[in-house]
C-alpha cells in the first residue's frame, strides 16, 4: 500500500504529534512538499503532505488561517506538516481552530525532525509499495502464464480474478461470452455485449471503462475494463475485468500480462485457423470435382466428422442485384465444370474488408460451431463465402439468424431512409446432401442464392425452391419484359374497345381450350369467344394449337400478374 499520514504518524522516527482530522489520517500520500508561500496552491498537483514554519504566514490570525487551510483542503492537499521551534514554539491555536473546522489532518513536526526525514520517509514508503507492486506483478504473470498453458483461457480468466479481486470475461470475434471466472460472472458478462460490439468497432488496440451493471439494469456498482485482442486492424476477441474499485499498480501489471497471453493466444489461433481454412478448401475442391474419398482423406479428424452426416452446403454473396447476376452467370461453371480453375478458397480476395457482412457470416458461424463443439468449413472465396455446416446443427442455425437479423435491419433501413441495395448480404442454402452429392448441393445453394438475389431476400433453401409454385420465379424484370413485349398487340387491341382479347385468352388457357366453359366464365357464346381467338392468332402471327404457343401465352399472362398487371 501507498504511505498515508496514519503511517508517518507511526513512523518511530519522526515523533509525528496529530493536532487536527484524526478521523482522515488513512488518507493516502503521494509527496511531502516544503512551502513556506502564502498561496501554494499553484504548485501543488493534489495528495501532497505539506510542511511548513509559517516564515511569511500570520498563523495567530484566525482568518488568514481560515482562508489558508479552506484554500489547501480545497486543492486536494491531504494534510500540513507545521515544525514547532522555528517560528514559533507551539502550533497556534488559530491554525489548529481552521484545520479542525475543517476536518483536515494537522501534524506537529517536533524541533529535531527535519523536513528532509519526513520527505525521505514519503519517498522510501511510495519505492517499497511500487517495488511490491512489481514484485507481485511478476509473481501474477507467472501464475497466469502457467494457467494459461495447463487451463487455457478458461484457466487463465480463473487466475485473473483471484488476481485483481473480481471477475474476468472473454469474448469471441462475435461478441458472444466464452469463458467467465468465477461461474457466475457469464450473466453479468452478458449484459455487456453492446459495449463489446461498440469497441470492435474501433481499431484494435481499444479498451473502454464501463459502469458495468449498473448501466444495463443490475444494482451493482462494479467497475468494468474492457479491452480488445488481438494485432490486425480487427479484433478477434475481447477482455472484460471487473472490480469494485480502479485496478492499482499490481492489478494492473496482472491485467497487461493477462491481454498479453490471450493475444499470443489468439495470434496463434488466428494462424491455426488460416491452416485450417486452406485444408478446408482443399476438402470443397476435391468435393466439387467428385472425389469424395480423397476429400475425407484430407479433411481428417479436423473434418471428417462433418463428412459423416448429412450437411448443408451455403453460399453467400454481397453484391447490387446485377452485379450479383454477372457473378453468378458464370461461377458454377468455373467451380464445377471446369475444375482445373481455381476452385473456392484459392481466390487472392480471400479476406473480407472489416465491417463486411461476410466477415460478420463467418465470425458468427464459427463462434457457433466452436461453442457446441461442432465442425464448420468456411472457404472465402472472392467476393463470395462458402460454407459447409451440419444438418440441423448450431452453425446452420446461426447462419439463418444472421441472414433474417440482417433482412430485418435492411428492411426498417429502406423505410426509414430509402436505402439501396448495394452491400446486401444474400444467401442460398443447398438441400441436406452428403459427399457424394456436394457438387449438386453447391448448385442447389447457387440457386437458392440467385432466387434469394431477385426476389430481394437474405436467405433463401433449396427447398423452399423445389416445393414452391414457378409462379414467384416470374417475378423477374427478363420475363416481365417478355411478358410485355408478347402481349402489347393484344393490349394495344383492347384498348382501343374492339374487344376483349386478353381476358378472353386467360378464360380460354385456364378452361384448357374448352370453349363452352370459358364461354361461361366469360359470360359470352362460344362462337363470340371462337372469333375472339382467331382474332389473337392473326394478331400474334402464331397457332394456339402450339403447345408450345399456349405455355408461352400462359407464363406471360401469370408474369404480368405477378407483376401486378
Amino acid at each position: 500500500m501507498p504511505p498515508t499520514l496514519a503511517s508517518l504518524v507511526h513512523h518511530s522516527a519522526l515523533k509525528l504529534t496529530v493536532r487536527a482530522g484524526e478521523e482522515r489520517l488513512d488518507t493516502a500520500v503521494r509527496w511531502a512538499h516544503v512551502s513556506e508561500l502564502a498561496d501554494p496552491v499553484p504548485y501543488m498537483e493534489g495528495g501532497e503532505l505539506l510542511l511548513f514554519t509559517a516564515l511569511k504566514l500570520d498563523a495567530e490570525d484566525p482568518e488568514a488561517m481560515r482562508r489558508y487551510v479552506k484554500r489547501l483542503a480545497g486543492a486536494g492537499v491531504v494534510g500540513l506538516g507545521f515544525a514547532v521551534g522555528v517560528n514559533y514554539d507551539a502550533v497556534p491555536q488559530a491554525l489548529v481552530d481552521a484545520a479542525r473546522e475543517e476536518e483536515f489532518p494537522l501534524l506537529e513536526v517536533p524541533r529535531r525532525t527535519p523536513f528532509i526525514a519526513i520527505s525521505k520517509a514519503v519517498s522510501a514508503a511510495i519505492a517499497a509499495d511500487q517495488y511490491r507492486a512489481v514484485t507481485a506483478g511478476f509473481a501474477a504473470q507467472r501464475e497466469l502464464t502457467k494457467q494459461a498453458l495447463s487451463g487455457g483461457p478458461e484457466g487463465l480468466l480463473g487466475a485473473l480474478a483471484g488476481q485483481v479481486d473480481g471477475w474476468a470475461a472473454l469474448y469471441d470475434a462475435s461478441g458472444a461470452v466464452v469463458a467467465a471466472a468465477p461461474e457466475w460472472a457469464g450473466r453479468r458478462a452478458a449484459r455487456l455485449v453492446g459495449d463489446v460490439e461498440r469497441l470492435r468497432e474501433r481499431p484494435a488496440p481499444a479498451s473502454a471503462v464501463v459502469g458495468g451493471s449498473e448501466q444495463h439494469g443490475g444494482g451493482d456498482e462494479d467497475r468494468v475494463e474492457l479491452h480488445s485482442l488481438g494485432t490486425g486492424r480487427r479484433p478477434r476477441a475481447a477482455l472484460a475485468v471487473g472490480t469494485a474499485a480502479a485496478l492499482g499498480t499490481a492489478e494492473r501489471y496482472a491485467l497487461h500480462s493477462a491481454i498479453a497471453l490471450l493475444t499470443l493466444t489468439t495470434e496463434r489461433s488466428r494462424s491455426l485457423h488460416a491452416a485450417e481454412q486452406r485444408i478446408g478448401a482443399a476438402v470443397l475442391r476435391m468435393l466439387l470435382a467428385g472425389e469424395p474419398e480423397h476429400a475425407r482423406t484430407v479433411a481428417g479428424d479436423l473434418y471428417g466428422g462433418l463428412l459423416d452426416a448429412p450437411f448443408r452446403m451455403i453460399v453467400a454473396e454481397v453484391a447490387s442485384a446485377s452485379a450479383g447476376r454477372a457473378h453468378a452467370d458464370g461461377h458454377a461453371r468455373v467451380a464445377l465444370d471446369k475444375p482445373e480453375r481455381p476452385a473456392p478458397g484459392t481466390g487472392a480476395a480471400a479476406v473480407a474488408a472489416p465491417g463486411d457482412p461476410l466477415t460478420g457470416l463467418a465470425d458468427v458461424v464459427e463462434a457457433a460451431a466452436a461453442r457446441s463443439g461442432e465442425a464448420v468449413l468456411v472457404v472465402p472465396d472472392g467476393d463470395r463465402l462458402v460454407l459447409l455446416a451440419a444438418d440441423g446443427g448450431a452453425a446452420t442455425g446461426a447462419c439463418t439468424q444472421y441472414a433474417e437479423a440482417l433482412e430485418t435491419a435492411r428492411l426498417t433501413q429502406r423505410e426509414q431512409a430509402g436505402a439501396g441495395e448495394d452491400d446486401e448480404l444474400v444467401v442460398g442454402l443447398s438441400a441436406p446432401a452428403g459427399p457424394i452429392a456436394a457438387a449438386t448441393a453447391y448448385k442447389q445453394a447457387e440457386q437458392a442464392l440467385s432466387v434469394a438475389r431477385r426476389r430481394g431476400r437474405s436467405l433463401v433453401e433449396h427447398e423452399e425452391v423445389a416445393a414452391g409454385s414457378v409462379v414467384p420465379l416470374l417475378a423477374d424484370d427478363a420475363v416481365r419484359a417478355f411478358a410485355d413485349g408478347l402481349l402489347r398487340a393484344l393490349k394495344d387491341h383492347d384498348a382501343t374497345g374492339r374487344g376483349d382479347l386478353v381476358a378472353s385468352l386467360r378464360a380460354w388457357l385456364s378452361r384448357h381450350g374448352q370453349w363452352d366453359a370459358a364461354a361461361a366464365d366469360l359470360g359470352v357464346h362460344r362462337h363470340t369467344l371462337r372469333y375472339r381467338m382467331r382474332r389473337v392468332e392473326e394478331i400474334l402471327g402464331r397457332s394456339l394449337d402450339d403447345p408450345d404457343v399456349r405455355m408461352e401465352l400462359w407464363l406471360a399472362l401469370k408474369a404480368t400478374s405477378a407483376g401486378g398487371e
